[in-house]
Formats: C-alpha cells, structure tokens, sequence
C-alpha cells in the first residue's frame, strides 16, 4: 500500500491534530497496552505520565499533557497505520481501541432515516423480505421527512397524537421525536476492538448491518475532550424481533469498534466540527463484487450533541471512569445485494470502511463473534500488567 492511501487513514490535517490511542507493545521487559498521541506525524508512548487514556482525559490540561508529555517515539503515524491494516500479520505494535475502562455508551435513533427504519425493522418483525412492504406503507402513512422536527416539541406532540389516532405509534417514535433520548449500553469497558481488527456478528443473524458513527470521548467530571469513529455493528433482524433483545444485538464478541485515535479538542478541532461533519461509509464485498457507499451529515441530527451526553451523564448517572458516547447513525443500508428487494447485509470478509477528514478512518473486516480473537484481557489485566510495568504511580 502506498505512502498516500495510508495517509488518508489520517486526518487530513495531521500537522495539527493532536490524537491520543492505545497499542499494544512489546519491550525487552514487559509487554502490554500502552497510551500514545501523535504529534507533528509521530507517534510516542506517554504511558510513564498516564496509564490510561481514562486517567488523560481526566486531567485538567489534557490538551497540554499530550503535547509535552516526554516519551518513546514509535515512529511514524502512517508507518502504525500500514502495519496494522486488515489482513496485516502480527504487527509489532497493535493499534487497539482508544479508550479502556470508560464505560461505553450510544445513542440511537438520533436521524429521520435511521428512525423510519427502526420503525421498519420492528413492523417487519425482523424479517428482511418484508422490509420494503413495510417501508412503502409507512411512507404513506407518516412519510419520510422527520428531520424537521425537534424532538420534545410541541409539533413533536401534535405528531405524536396524530400518529396514535392513526395506529402508527412506534416505540422509536417515542425516542426519535420524544422528549428522551435513547441512550443504551454498547458494549464494556476493555472490549471494543480497534483500526484492523474483525469486528463480530452472531451465526444466528442474517440480517445485519454496520452502523458509522462519530464517537464522543467524556470524562468524569462530563466534559467532551474529544471525538473518534465508531462502528455500532448492528443486526436488524434481531432487534426487529423484539427491542427486548438489545443487548443480545448490540453487544457481542468485536461488535464494537472505535479508532484509529481520540482527536482531543482544541484550537483546531472543537465541538462544532463534530455539528458539521460528514461520515462516509464504504463496505466492500470479498466474495461478491458489491460495493456500499453513503455520506452521513451530522448537520442532520435530530438531537444536538451536547444534549445527548446530558441525557447520558449528571446527577442522575455518574462515570468515575468516563464514558464513550456513540451518537448515533442515519444509515441503514437498504441497497439491494442478494435479490431484488432484498435489501443489504452483511458477507463475512466484508471490509468496512468508515472515514471523515478530521478524524482520518476505521476500517475493519467482518466475521462471526465464534470466529475471531476471543476478548481475554480485561480491566483487571489491564492493571495487573499497569502494576507489573511500575506505572500505577503515573495517574
């Protein structure tokens, strides 16, 4: 792979990002997870300061830590990226996910399209060959365009009282244009798999799909120090059987991703680029010549961001460790790819591609949560290896 295609794993800015990660390193001594940022291009483990991202991000000049903090070049940003593509063997150091004890949280239904289709999934009954019946019916009866509506409003109400008389109510409905968000749990601390790894779906699923989203990174005290990309893996037909089954839908073994780094806030890079951002999707097929492309605007989300880490985090809910925010997603790929009609799915081997200038990109390979690299390492082996290594002392 060339210099340049490795780049545009990166932002395009790099000079000037600054970009907190985690990676899995080997030393002559220990080996373990350890925190770095990328400054100027290059990459320096700073894990004698801070053992944890966690730990980073709660520091009141996190911005200035990662920018100063002594540490161990690994080279070059783009050098990481390339040894750690899909299909790469054992890489020397392992990119891992940019976050590890923070709680990780998302948020659902949050854009007009991903809510129809929410709609769809559960008046389907989790069944892919009725979805486009569905999706013609509800259309007529309430529609496409919600994105007008604020949720919580009192055209928000009127709507809702109409959709009643009508027999159209839905559950996500309540949270797509009600005054509360859909806040859920994604998966658990440790968990989340990073750039190049498999990301899992269950066998029992045949309906599925990836779910691009930008991700928030929250510290305890609720203040947003930063963003990334996420992919939310989802499985349509299970949730459509019954929102009951959220967890078994939502969080399996590699059904989340989050990567290639945390870009922290700062003079170039704040909360209001995460309001304009537009999220691209690229799903290439490895045993069929299908490929899924979409740009998902953050303009067009129904609930501002700000609010929804409000719904997630104040006197009602604390995280002592912080939290990871998913924020939602307006894709649910509908573009045919077994039969007419059909709608998308997953193949196993699928590569999937999420990407914004700011934020560089995600990628990932799909297989079974049965199949891949089973989770082993956990908070309490993170620490244990923290302990071995002499850094507890460093938070």
């Amino acid at each position: 792979m060339s210099a340049t295609s490795q780049s545009s794993f990166l932002p395009v800015d790099l000079d000037q990002a600054l970009l907190v990660g985690r990676v899995w390193r080997k030393t002559d001594q220990h080996e373990g997870p350890c925190v770095v940022v990328v400054r100027g291009g290059e990459v320096f483990d700073i894990t004698a300061t801070v053992p944890t991202t966690a730990d980073l991000f709660d520091r009141e000049n996190a911005a200035r830590i990662a920018r100063t903090a002594p540490g161990v070049s690994l080279g070059s940003a783009a050098q990481l990226i390339a040894a750690n593509l899909p299909g790469a063997i054992a890489p020397a150091v392992q990119l891992l996910a940019p976050c590890d004890v923070q709680a990780i949280k998302a948020c659902g239904v949050t854009f007009a399209v991903s809510l129809i289709e929410r709609v769809i999934e559960e008046q389907a009954g989790g069944d892919p060959a009725k979805a486009k019946e569905v999706r013609e019916t509800i259309a007529s009866t309430i529609g496409t365009d919600l994105s007008k509506i604020k949720p919580g409003s009192d055209a928000a109400m009127k709507l809702k009282a109409e959709l009643e008389r009508r027999g159209a109510w839905s559950q996500y409905m309540e949270v797509g244009i009600g005054p509360d968000a859909e806040v859920f749990s994604k998966s658990q601390p440790m968990s989340s798999v990073g750039f190049g790894a498999d990301v899992g779906l269950l066998a029992a699923s045949t309906w599925n799909n990836p779910e691009p989203e930008i991700v928030l990174a929250v510290n305890s005290r609720g203040e947003i120090v930063g963003a990334t990309l996420g992919n939310d893996v989802n499985l349509r037909d299970i949730e459509g059987r019954s929102a009951l089954l959220l967890g078994k839908c939502k969080d399996n073994n590699g059904s989340c991703a989050i990567g290639p780094f945390v870009r922290l806030f700062d003079e170039s890079f704040s909360l209001d680029s995460v309001r304009t951002a537009s999220v691209a999707l690229r799903v290439e097929g490895a045993d069929d010549d299908f490929v899924l492309e979409g740009v998902s605007h953050m303009s067009e989300i129904s609930r501002d961001p700000a609010d929804l880490v409000t719904q997630t985090w104040g006197r009602h809910h604390q995280y002592p460790d912080g939290f990871m925010l998913f924020l939602g997603t307006m894709f649910s790929p509908i573009k045919d790819r077994d039969a007419a009609g059909g709608g998308f799915t997953h193949h196993l081997g699928d590569l999937v591609t999420i990407s914004t200038p700011q934020l560089g990109a995600l990628t990932n390979t799909v297989r079974l949560s049965t199949d891949i690299e089973p989770w082993t390492f956990g908070v309490r082996a993170l620490y244990q290896s923290l302990a071995a290594r002499g850094l507890l002392g460093a938070a």
